[in-house]
């Protein structure tokens, strides 16, 4: 398992393709080499390199692939529109005890795992809230923390959860015209800049959990589905508050320009492979300087898992 000492050396690589061209990734000397028509546009060393994220078609290697496990480093293919179609993980796969504490927690446990989270979650909103003047509005998400103490119910969570995100957003973004929150359908642009900025913070978070060797689709506020990695839904809950405050910033400092998007089949999309990469940028920056804060929080999960009788539970502060 990485250290921390490592992992605070180590970077997100964005890579974006060029249609028309010949694009390849591949190791050479120690280093992700990425390159148009044989020739080289960007490398990385491997030893800092934790995932590179790739927009656009490419080339790959068994040599990539071999080495991004030799090395630790995942890689997440992205169309155009930044949705994931594939990936190379790099995983512990043999720590069987942690599995197998996943596998045999109980339902008490699971709901106390899903309880700490969406408290996390809707007590960084607070914070947000609260740094845009809305005190009032904080203080209705407030009292709805108060509650969760004494929900019995899984059913019960889902709606605190769903009515503090719905005050949340309907008054934290009320300055960028928000209309309402609508994952993947992209009716507007900050929905839109919220799908790519939390699918980077998944992907990252997801890197994390495989590092020590969880079973990312066995999770405990978000059940079982198919296809669905439930355990980094979960732990990137209290996370979002990372790219709900980006997002505001950026609509802020005036790096959200209308003309970057165009409108299509009732959904907006960024116009070109340029403005994918600007905004990827910006939602990268974010994260990775909170990449500390997230390894000590998915670290702490880990050591809450094996042994929670020595461990509490971890808390992500957005401060």
């Amino acid at each position: 398992m990485i250290s921390l000492p490592d992992f605070k050396e180590k970077q997100l690589l964005f890579i974006q393709t060029e249609r028309g061209v010949s694009n390849k990734i591949k190791f050479h000397n120690d280093n992700v080499v990425f390159t148009k028509d044989d020739s080289v546009i960007n490398r990385a060393s491997c030893h800092r390199v934790f995932a590179v994220f790739v927009i656009g078609d490419i080339s790959i290697t068994s040599e990539l692939m071999k080495n991004g496990r030799r090395y630790g480093v995942s890689f997440f293919f992205l169309k155009p529109n930044m949705e994931v179609y594939a990936s190379i993980n790099a995983a512990s796969e043999a720590n069987y005890l942690l599995k197998q504490a996943q596998y045999t927690m109980s339902a008490d446990k699971e709901l106390i795992v899903a309880k700490c989270l969406v408290k996390n979650k809707i007590e960084n909103q607070i914070y947000l809230l609260n740094s845009v003047k809305k005190k009032e509005e904080a203080e209705h998400l407030y009292k709805l923390v108060q509650t969760i103490n004494s929900i019995r119910e899984h059913e019960s969570l889902l709606g605190i959860e769903g009515n503090a995100s719905k005050l949340f957003f309907k008054n934290y973004f009320n300055s960028i015209k928000w209309f309402r929150r609508m994952p993947r359908v992209k009716p507007d642009i900050p929905n839109l800049l919220l799908d790519i900025g939390y699918t980077i913070l998944f992907n990252c978070t997801d890197s994390l959990l495989r590092l020590y060797g969880f079973d990312t689709y066995k999770g405990c506020y978000h059940k079982l589905f198919f296809q669905r990695k439930s355990l980094s839904c979960d732990i990137v809950e209290p996370l979002r508050c990372i790219i709900d405050k980006q997002l505001l910033k950026s609509f802020n400092l005036g790096q959200v320009n209308e003309e970057d998007f165009v409108f299509s089949n009732h959904k907006f999309t960024l116009k070109n492979f340029e403005k994918n990469q600007k905004y990827s940028k910006i939602f990268m920056e974010a994260v990775m300087a909170h990449k500390e804060d997230l390894y000590n929080f998915t670290r702490d999960f880990y050591r809450y898992v094996m042994n929670d009788q020595k461990n509490s539970f971890p808390v992500f502060n957005l401060k």
